[in-house]
């Protein structure tokens, strides 16, 4: 596999995919900004699947062959990036797709996995185990592995398509704060909005309960599996990197932040209740980022990725109770 992404591959992608995606809103907070700093909710929440994730899979989806096709796809996730891969099957008429999940992944996600044909096998403890389990299953039944976040500059060029909507929807915007988990979406974002606009700023954002970029980075080795220390509420972000993005994203972060897994629950409340918008935990990491960093960021116009809104129904009553 190549590593090489650019505007270029980014630009193709969204040339393929625009017409089975939601330009999604760029909606400005109600209550985190101020006078002289305006906070903008990138809501791919609202996208189709309710997760980014579609437009990674479309990405690579759209480019393979009719035996393919014929043969079928699968994928290991925890629950968005599955529900995206069975969603694209069922448009481009690929009827087996086969998601291997984590053992305790939501039944939000597992459901609408389901609800779009997707067929689930639940695998391992956590999804490094799922992952590894899931590449034999894979290979054993000669199914196209779609990768989440790995090392597939198509996925990656797919998530970077929501930069092209960004900058378009709001030239102003200086600053991109965007969650990481394998780091695709990031990756993918940074990447584009540099090309597009030289002097942005992207920054990254992990939970406490898993900082597997910020280790790597840092600590300068890939970390393709990684511990999950204590709860989280940020399943879809926890795991190991991605190679592509472990390669790329240390030239293009302008700064990583990890956040409290208390600040990230407060942040999802604050979501529902306030800016009347439903967003999971790992989204709501950017905002649990301004809440407790905001010096940090800075800025005059920043973006917050809100990638995803498959949070479990149990989960909202628990956390807007507390």
């Amino acid at each position: 596999m190549h590593t090489v992404l650019t505007i270029d591959e980014i630009q193709a992608a969204y040339r393929r995919i625009s017409d089975s995606i939601y330009r999604t809103p760029l909606e400005e907070s109600l209550y985190l900004g101020s006078e002289d700093r305006h906070y903008y909710f990138k809501l791919e929440s609202l996208q189709t699947v309710r997760s980014f994730k579609i437009r990674g899979a479309l990405s690579r989806m759209t480019t393979l062959t009719a035996a393919a096709k014929e043969k079928g796809v699968a994928t290991v996730s925890s629950g968005n990036h599955g529900s995206a891969v069975a969603y694209a099957a069922r448009l481009l008429g690929i009827e087996t797709a086969v998601i291997i999940v984590p053992e305790n992944t939501p039944a939000a996600k597992t459901d609408r996995i389901r609800f779009y044909g997707g067929t689930v096998l639940r695998m391992g403890r956590d999804y490094d185990e799922a992952h590894r389990l899931g590449m034999a299953y894979i290979a054993e039944h000669g199914l196209t592995f779609i990768d989440a976040y790995y090392d597939d500059p198509l996925i990656y060029a797919g998530q970077g398509t929501i930069s092209l909507e960004i900058l378009a929807q709001n030239p102003d915007i200086d600053t991109i704060v965007c969650p990481i988990g394998g780091g695709g979406l990031i990756t993918g974002i940074a990447v584009a909005a540099k090309a597009l606009k030289p002097d942005i700023r992207i920054i990254g954002v992990q939970t406490e309960a898993c900082p597997a970029m910020i280790a790597s980075l840092h600590e300068h080795v890939f970390y393709e599996e990684y511990p999950v220390t204590g709860d989280t509420v940020c399943d879809a972000l926890v795991g190991g990197v991605g190679k592509l993005s472990y390669e790329l994203l240390g030239d293009l972060l302008d700064d990583i932040i990890e956040v409290k897994e208390t600040t990230i629950r407060q942040a999802v409340k604050h979501m529902i209740l306030n800016e009347r918008q439903i967003a999971e935990g790992g989204s709501c990491t950017t905002v649990a980022a301004v809440m407790d960093h905001a010096e940090r960021i800075g800025g005059h116009h920043i973006a917050l990725i809100i990638s995803g809104g498959n949070i479990d129904g149990a989960l909202i009553k628990e956390l807007v109770t507390e």
